[in-house]
């Protein structure tokens, strides 16, 4: 790869669709039902419709947007916990982004800032530990969120912390983990999926051999794609190349990135600062086993939940949101009574419509508005 247009190839992606097309119009499947591919990632939901890859494909193929957004499967206790952290008056409170607008039960990480806590936006842990060596008499906190994806960063930083002997820095941990979340789908009674698209950037961490369960014990093709148009069409393809031929395999689509074996340094550095808690609350999914990480014993002194006494509260989410159905597949963004009216990005209900990488707020930002389907009573309780 030279120039990122060569994955944007409009002759490219027309031979591509083309192909799909084919091998799906003799798929007995789609006959009878669509063939429902579940792109795991949110980056690949962002990208699918960034480019309207939806829409060129045949009817007779459904995408299932899954649960791999970190922040858009956040509980909303969780984000209660954080503002009871950051309203301290102690604490400068560290955190991505994309997590500052997620709604609590009461307020986001945005509304404790307006109302005089200090929390601050990073863009990495490491400034984080470069706020903690410049103001040694107040107790920062860094907001740990993503899947495999970002939790090296946040392993090699309190990695640095202990190296440094920097003790007024510590870490929030919501970490989570790809594999358990999609046996979880996987699981799911009310879920039938034909094949994944595999998340790209969580598998430049891990690796392709973790996915073989899925293969193996649920007979589903899974094939790492990467993010541009091209990448997906062809990913596309290789499933249902896969299932036309009636095999079920890990196959690696984004190899320019990702290595088979996974990064190892990577993961040594996962594997001593974090250890897999017993369950963790998914926002719309519930409990998960095993689905979430914390820091091991010989970390504890960087753990902002004993350092803080952290109460881990649970939060119902309102009932008028439906992001957990959106997560699972059973339903599209814009069958949600609130999206679009009471549930938009500037003023979400839901986590789905906060994060760029959220199913919701990439059908609000390119999908089709006509699809909105709105109860006005509904909007009308969400409001208030």
């Amino acid at each position: 790869m030279k120039y990122v247009d060569e994955f944007r190839d409009p002759e490219k992606a027309k031979i591509l669709v083309s192909e799909i097309n084919a091998i799906a119009e003799k798929m007995s499947v789609g006959r009878t039902r669509p063939i429902r591919i579940m792109e795991v990632c949110g980056g690949h939901t962002h990208s699918i419709f960034r480019y309207g890859i939806e829409n060129i494909l045949p009817e007779t193929i459904e995408l299932i947007h899954g649960p791999g957004c970190p922040v858009c499967v956040l509980p909303m206790g969780r984000v209660d916990d954080c503002v009871s952290v950051a309203e301290r008056p102690e604490v400068i409170f560290t955190t991505f982004g994309d997590a500052m607008r997620v709604p609590g039960s009461k307020k986001s990480l945005l509304t404790a800032k307006a109302d005089g806590a200090d929390v601050r936006m990073v863009y990495s842990p490491m400034d984080a530990l470069s706020l903690a060596r410049k103001n040694p008499d107040r107790e920062v906190v860094f907001f740990g969120l993503g899947f495999e994806t970002t939790m090296p960063s946040t392993a090699l930083t309190v990695l640095q912390a202990e190296a440094e002997g920097i003790t007024n820095f510590s870490l929030f941990c919501n970490h989570i983990t790809i594999i358990p979340t999609v046996k979880a789908v996987l699981d799911s009674p009310d879920m039938q999926l034909d094949g994944f698209l595999g998340p790209g950037h969580v598998s430049m961490v891990i690796g392709n051999a973790p996915y073989e369960f899925i293969a193996t014990h649920y007979d589903k093709p899974v094939v790492v794609a990467g993010f541009e148009p091209l990448d997906i069409l062809q990913s596309l393809w290789m499933v249902l190349k896969q299932l036309d031929e009636g095999v079920a395999k890990i196959e690696n689509q984004y190899n320019r990135i990702v290595p088979e074996d996974g990064n190892d340094v990577a993961l040594e550095a996962i594997g001593k600062v974090f250890r897999l808690r017993e369950f963790f609350e998914w926002r719309g999914l519930g409990s998960i086993d095993h689905s979430g990480v914390q820091l091991t014993d010989e970390y504890a002194a960087y753990d902002a939940e004993i350092k803080f006494d952290v109460k881990s509260v649970t939060v119902a989410d309102p009932k008028s949101c439906q992001c957990g159905e959106v997560l699972k597949g059973v339903i599209k963004p814009w069958d949600c009574k609130v999206f679009g009216k009471a549930c938009t990005p500037e003023t979400p209900l839901g986590a789905l419509m906060v994060s760029s990488e959220g199913a919701c707020a990439a059908y609000y930002q390119y999908g089709d508005k006509k699809n909105i389907n709105v109860d006005v009573e509904i909007v009308e309780e969400a409001i208030a």
